[in-house]
């Protein structure tokens, strides 16, 4: 992959796709599990969908660090409305994947169960047991994933009709074609 002046950076595009494929991951882990009877693979699923969360929690502020140390390439020619949507996408799209796994955590805490990553790193609890605020924060954290998972289709799609459509190349920022 090489460097240009219109593409992210490795370390940007690397992160986006580890990201990318972490929410795939988590959502249909998440989505998978809920319909599932109680059982020791509910069980070991539900440990894996906080494991993911916590993965992708921390990949998510190492994302907004390098973000924020590192200039992104100039987008590509677009009307303002269509920028300013991109921009407000982008924003929502940061802020859920922050609220979404720590909403999670406090869920877990709430109901009574610790976070352990990996079932080998207990993480502190920072809700108490609340039989109640687990059940409101079971149906946030629910609202709150399906409303990251319908923004990352918005996202894509808007990537899709940029890269097909208006044959921008918009693709190729993001290590996908050549510019």
């Amino acid at each position: 992959m090489q460097s240009s002046p219109h593409r992210y950076s490795a370390v940007a595009i690397a992160l986006h796709w580890l990201m990318a494929l972490g929410l795939i991951g988590a959502i249909g882990v998440g989505w998978y599990v809920s319909e599932l009877p109680m059982s020791v693979q509910r069980l070991k699923l539900i440990n894996w969908h906080k494991w993911f969360g916590i993965t992708l929690l921390l990949l998510a502020a190492l994302r907004l660090v390098w973000r924020a140390t590192h200039r992104p390439p100039p987008e590509p020619p677009m009307p303002r409305w269509q920028a300013q949507a991109a921009q407000g996408v982008h924003g929502l799209l940061y802020a859920l994947m922050l609220a979404v796994p720590l909403i999670g955590w406090a869920y877990s805490n709430a109901a009574g169960f610790p976070v352990v990553w990996f079932g080998v790193l207990p993480l502190p609890g920072f809700v108490g047991t609340d039989k109640a605020l687990a059940e409101t924060l079971k149906g946030v954290h629910k609202i709150a994933a399906w409303t990251l998972a319908l923004l990352i289709v918005a996202h894509v799609g808007a990537a899709l009709k940029h890269q097909f459509i208006d044959r921008d190349r918009l693709l190729a920022r993001m290590g996908l074609g050549k510019e």
